[in-house]
């Protein structure tokens, strides 16, 4: 086995944005551990390490050179190989091929069964892994996907990347590969902080590497984290329950800006708090990536967080420099609050007509104008009181004021929460501003729904009148193009009407492609009705799957005729649960069903004639309308449990009736009035569920 070293492979560039930064991180081990498998060189795990200047992959044992190969594979018998007169046949020259060998190359002798065959011999001599690992390393840099960003060139050469490439280190044990990249040759040397370290540091081996960065104060992410968590942990705790606002995506950014954090508190002036904090927080975190912090209460104080990237012993003059960044924003934020509060929100809504929504369904206003008259169909669809329908329209009328307001401009996703605050300034209720705060909801999954009815209400309205607007003027989604979010709007309707309205949808997308018809859109209302009914279940049948409801169990609830996503997942729920419980009946009942289903003839109708049944047919007869009872009521109570009952009482009757009657019977009298008992048997699961989806190969 051939000697092993460690291998170092490092990258080192202008600081990188963290997005790409944490891209390439995720392509680099895969590509690192793929190149040496395909080098055949033997190696341990591959673990990247990096900072906003460096990509760097560290892989420990790599061996030396690849093993030497001696490799024998048997074909085919000698008499197929070679014809009579020793010349190949097909056969050995396609043997041969295989491997790379003529025909003249293969070897004939007898193996341990007595016969004598033809063999291929290659012997692959070892290869040393430098020139491999060379290959490699300039491959990598080249290959690096940066999706989202324009790579950038340096110099006078052609070559790219994300930032320009300064320095390359690049290891195996001690020995320097040669790595060239663009106008950068590869060394021994790595570099330290622009500011507490500079220049360059001699990496002596790759076993010393991440000692050499921290001695020249850079840490791996890892560690970076680690200290940030610990900073922001120690601030909570002096402060007695306090709490530090560290969005992830804020969070990961904060970590890749920084090679030496230094976790850091300042304060904003008292004036600020008067402002909403969600466009304080937003200010901080999005403009400045500052960390806010909230007291034991929940209250937001005026302190926050700065991670810093300087000299510690400098910590106060990066922390004034802060302050004064974050004062200067914070002013701004006030500024745009107070200007808002000073225009009435009916001044707002009617700017709003100057604000297209979409070029063939018209301005935001007159969407404003649809949802407010949708929510008070919804509220008298889902039976929520009067008050709660008032509120719903009262919201509706100027759920898309703020968008025009100076401060959503600028802070664009608190659209909705600044409407909000600027309902209650104006005196609205409550409830009507919670709605109007909520309406947007959920805006992504796992999202929390809106709080209050009235929320829900305008949130649906919102949402269904988008998607069919789309629908209405032949703009669905597609598999790669869905700008307007129609999928997930699709999923928080279904949420919405499934935890908090109770409703079903189809009077609802009637409701809302009628208010297109009156605003002058044309399109065929029974055809665009259809295909966005046929969205809204798709996405609802895929949710179900999501949840671990069995596929057959979802089609076949899915051919049914309850549709309203609270009972439609309860349905599924329930015959999920009842088929666990007792599988033999349901796959028995199943698989009748499904005979049942293929014999029956929906042209006879279902009037039978009790004078031409047997016992076995009467016993059906009997069991099918009480059961035709039972599904009815316990579908009006919403009892699903007890409907999966009902049908499942019919598998002994079906049993027996096929093990005793033979349906296609010769006299025309009673085979017809076989299959009509047959399309009654069928009628009571109409309603409910296609049992015959069950009976297919799960």
């Amino acid at each position: 086995m051939a000697e092993t070293r460690d291998f170092l492979f490092e990258i080192g560039t202008e600081e990188m944005p963290s997005a790409p930064l944490m891209n390439a991180v995720a392509q680099l081990a895969p590509m690192v551990e793929k190149g040496l498998d395909e080098a055949g060189l033997a190696h341990g795990e591959a673990r990247v390490i990096s900072s906003p200047r460096r990509l760097a992959a560290l892989v420990r044992d790599v061996a030396c050179a690849t093993d030497e190969v001696h490799e024998v594979k048997r074909g085919p018998a000698a008499q197929i190989a070679f014809d009579t007169e020793g010349a190949p046949t097909k056969a050995a020259e396609g043997f041969a091929r295989k491997f790379g060998l003529s025909a003249s190359e293969l070897v004939r002798r007898v193996d341990t069964d007595g016969r004598e065959y033809v063999f291929a011999e290659k012997n692959i001599p070892s290869a040393p892994a430098l020139p491999m690992l060379s290959k490699l390393c300039e491959q990598i840099i080249a290959n690096l996907q940066w999706p989202n960003y324009r790579s950038q060139r340096w110099g006078s050469t052609h070559e790219t990347f994300v930032r320009p490439v300064r320095w390359i280190c690049a290891l195996l044990g001690s020995e320097v590969i040669p790595v060239r990249y663009a106008d950068v040759t590869s060394g021994n040397t790595t570099r330290g902080h622009r500011v507490l370290a500079p220049g360059e540091h001699e990496v002596a081996e790759p076993a010393v590497y991440e000692q050499v960065l921290e001695a020249a104060g850079v840490l791996s992410e890892e560690r970076r984290r680690a200290v940030i968590a610990e900073g922001i942990e120690r601030i909570e705790a002096e402060r007695g329950g306090a709490h530090v606002d560290t969005p992830k995506k804020v969070l990961d950014e904060v970590v890749n800006l920084c090679e030496w954090p230094s976790v850091l508190t300042g304060t904003f002036d008292e004036e600020f708090l008067q402002v909403p904090h969600e466009i304080i927080c937003e200010s901080m975190l999005s403009n400045q990536r500052y960390f806010p912090i909230y007291d034991a209460s929940g209250a937001l104080t005026r302190e926050f967080v700065v991670v810093g990237n300087g000299r510690p012993a400098c910590a106060e003059t990066i922390i004034d420099g802060n302050e004064r960044v974050v004062r200067a924003r914070l002013y701004d934020a006030k500024f745009f609050y107070d200007e808002d509060l000073k225009v009435p929100l009916e001044e707002f809504r009617s700017r709003l007509a100057d604000v297209a929504f979409q070029e063939k369904l018209g301005s935001v206003l007159q969407k404003s104008e649809r949802i407010e008259d949708l929510a008070l169909a919804i509220a008298s669809e889902a039976h929520v009181g009067a008050h709660a329908a008032s509120d719903a329209q009262r919201a509706a009328h100027f759920a898309k004021a703020d968008l025009v307001s100076s401060a959503v401009v600028e802070f664009t996703s608190q659209q909705g929460v600044m409407g909000g605050y600027y309902a209650t300034a104006a005196g609205e209720t409550p409830e009507v501003a919670a709605a109007i705060r909520d309406h947007y909801r959920p805006r992504f999954a796992g999202d929390e729904l809106p709080e209050g009815i009235a929320g829900c209400i305008v949130a649906v309205a919102d949402k269904l009148d988008t998607i069919c607007g789309m629908f209405a003027i032949g703009e669905p989604p597609t598999g790669s193009k869905d700008p307007f979010a129609l999928r997930r709007s699709a999923i928080g309707v279904i949420n919405i009407l499934r935890e908090r309205l109770g409703c079903a949808y189809e009077p609802l997308v009637a409701a809302a492609l009628g208010l297109y018809a009156e605003q002058g859109i044309e399109f065929d209302a029974d055809e665009v009705s259809a295909s966005v009914c046929a969205f809204l279940k798709g996405r609802m049948e895929q949710m179900a799957r999501d949840q671990k409801i069995p596929a057959d169990v979802v089609s076949a609830v899915s051919a049914g005729s309850v549709s309203a996503p609270a009972d439609f997942f309860a349905l599924a729920a329930a015959l999920r649960e009842a088929r666990e419980q007792d599988p033999e009946t349901f796959e028995n009942l199943a698989v009748a069903y499904a005979r049942a289903s293929h014999l029956a003839d929906a042209s006879l109708g279902v009037d039978v004639d009790e004078t031409l049944m047997g016992d076995a047919e009467r016993r059906l007869l009997e069991a099918s309308s009480t059961a035709e009872q039972a599904t009815s009521s316990a579908l009006a109570a919403r009892d699903f449990p007890a409907v999966i009952s009902a049908l499942a009482a019919l598998r002994a009757p079906i049993d027996a009736f096929f093990d005793d009657v033979m349906v296609m019977d010769e006299d025309l009298r009673l085979r017809e009035n076989r299959l009509r008992l047959l399309n009654r048997f069928e009628a009571v699961f109409a309603d409910v569920a296609d049992m015959g989806a069950l009976a297919k190969k799960r």
